[in-house]
This record gives structure tokens, C-alpha cells and sequence, in this order.
């Protein structure tokens, strides 16, 4: 007879499984600012806005204005919600061959170099056909550079001001000027005028924030005359409202360059200009003056 074999249970044993939490992707703070805007101050009779008069290397801006409250919204983690069609501006990383104030001061280093880096970048968002750099600013100087009299343009700092570069009629004065013989061609196909603006080093003093241009109406622009010796041109200045909506990038990089659209003729788009100002964060007013700056460009297509 087969010998019965008892079989021996062994009791199943499990580990304990500590969960690891999931963890969640880094959020950049955002750092909305609460501040004033300076905007036209309209009489109200229908009077043209005072011009800008510019001659013997001096500034004379005596418009008034009205500082309204407003929030500056940091676009720090969401960059790449705005575009130049559907809000009038745009951030892209770019980094610049030139670095330092010197040689942004240096007319020939700027329009050797830099414009030629610039015309790429632009043709590369945009997708244009033709391109050309016509009117470059270094910024280094304080705010209340206007104040300073006879020879302030030389201390040009930040204009804590909302405008825009180019009215409608102003953009096609820039063009009549630059291209005097193709112009009457030109104006029958899109083009634009954008700022490419970059700070020289991070920014703390004195931001430049940019609207929503969908938010602003045409009907809150006021055409409004810059007055040289023997020229002039045409901005636009802006009437307050609650609920235009402003954007900037806090702490801003060298290589975080800002687009603005100053003018488009192509009337389809939701965004043909987008007005904007440097303000004043109240936490960093004791900083050092910011440094900065803009080259302006006609864009054309075919």
C-alpha cells in the first residue's frame, strides 16, 4: 500500500507596497503686479492731443495724462499662449551675439549685427518675404528722463506712457519715407511694423508690459503727432478703460525677447497693434535704471 504523503501548507506572506506619490511638474510663479498705467488724459472738446516736439537732441513731451489701477499679468509658464495675430505680441527665446551696453551703444556694431540677427529672427516667426530694419532705441537712462531739459534725449530711459509707435496713417508714413519709389506697390500688399524689444540685462526697474490688443478698442486710440524739424510722425495715444488687459514677463532675460506689432494692414486679424508702456513695480523702484532695446521693422509679404 502507497504511503500517503501529507502535503504542508505554507501560509502566503505579502510586502507592504509604500506608495509613492506622483510628483507634480514644476509650476513657475506667476507675479502679477497691481500698478498704474498712464494714459491720455482727453479734454473732452475734441482738441487734437499736444504733439511730441523732438529737435536739437531734446525730448518736449508735455501731454497730460491720468494714471489709472490696473494688474499686470505675468505671462511667466504660458508664453506661448500669445502670437502676434491673435493678441498683437509674442515672446521667443533668442540669444543675441552682442551682450553688453557698449556695444548696444555703438551705432555700427548695432546695425552690422544686430540688425542682420534681428531681420533673421523676424523671418523665421513670420515667415516673410522682405524685411527691413528702419529705426533702432537704446534705453539706459532713469525714468523721468523727459523732465531733464536741453539734451535729454541723450539720457533716454523707459516712457511710462501707453501708446503705440505707428497710428494707421503713421505706418504708411514710415513707409512713404524708406521707400519713396515702391511704395504705391507696396501699400497694395500685407505689411506690418513690428518692435523687436530686449532687455540688455534681467530686468528688475521699470518693466515694459504690452495689451491684449483685442482688448483695446479703436476707439480708445487717439491720433497723436511726433514733431520734428523738417518731418513728422504719427502715434497713438490711449484713453483708459477698465477692462483693457496688460501682460509682461517678470524678471525678464536677455535671450526672452518681446514682439510687439505696432501696425499690420491686413484688417482680418483679430490683432493689428498692440499698445504698451513700461510701469513701475513698487518693489523695485530703488533698483538701478533698466537697460534695454527695441529695433523697429517693416515686414512685407508677397
Amino acid at each position: 500500500m502507497a504511503a500517503a504523503v501529507a502535503a504542508k501548507q505554507v501560509p502566503l506572506t505579502f510586502e507592504a507596497v509604500t506608495e509613492v506619490p506622483l510628483r507634480k511638474p514644476h509650476t513657475p510663479r506667476c507675479h502679477d503686479i497691481p500698478t498704474n498705467i498712464n494714459y491720455y488724459k482727453d479734454p473732452g472738446d475734441g482738441s487734437l492731443p499736444m504733439p511730441i516736439v523732438i529737435a536739437d537732441n531734446t525730448v518736449k513731451n508735455e501731454r497730460p495724462h491720468t494714471p489709472q489701477q490696473v494688474v499686470i499679468h505675468d505671462v511667466t509658464g504660458e508664453k506661448e499662449k500669445y502670437s502676434l495675430d491673435s493678441h498683437g505680441f509674442q515672446f521667443l527665446r533668442h540669444e543675441s551675439k552682442i551682450k553688453y551696453l557698449h556695444e548696444f551703444q555703438d551705432e555700427d556694431t548695432v546695425k552690422a549685427e544686430y540688425y542682420s540677427e534681428s531681420i533673421q529672427l523676424l523671418k523665421d516667426v513670420t515667415g516673410a518675404a522682405r524685411i527691413f530694419i528702419f529705426d533702432h532705441k537704446t534705453r539706459c537712462g532713469p525714468s523721468n528722463w523727459h523732465k531733464l531739459g536741453k539734451g535729454n534725449r541723450s539720457s533716454r530711459g523707459p516712457l511710462l506712457r501707453a501708446h503705440v509707435d505707428q497710428s494707421y496713417d503713421g505706418a504708411e508714413l514710415v513707409l512713404r519715407r524708406w521707400f519713396p519709389d515702391e511704395a504705391d506697390e507696396l501699400v497694395k500688399r500685407r505689411y506690418q511694423i513690428i518692435n523687436i524689444w530686449r532687455p540688455i540685462r534681467p530686468v528688475a526697474k521699470d518693466p515694459l508690459c504690452v495689451a491684449d490688443a483685442t482688448s483695446i478698442p479703436d476707439s480708445d486710440l487717439v491720433a497723436a503727432s511726433i514733431v520734428y524739424p523738417r518731418d513728422r510722425d504719427e502715434t497713438w495715444t490711449i484713453k483708459p478703460r477698465a477692462t483693457h488687459r496688460w501682460y509682461f514677463k517678470y524678471a525678464q532675460q536677455p535671450d526672452e525677447v518681446l514682439l510687439i506689432k505696432c501696425f499690420d494692414s491686413d484688417e482680418t486679424v483679430p490683432a493689428r497693434r498692440a499698445p504698451h508702456s513700461a510701469f513701475e513695480d513698487s518693489e523695485q523702484k530703488d533698483r538701478e535704471s533698466r537697460e534695454s532695446i527695441e529695433a523697429r521693422a517693416l515686414v512685407f509679404y508677397d
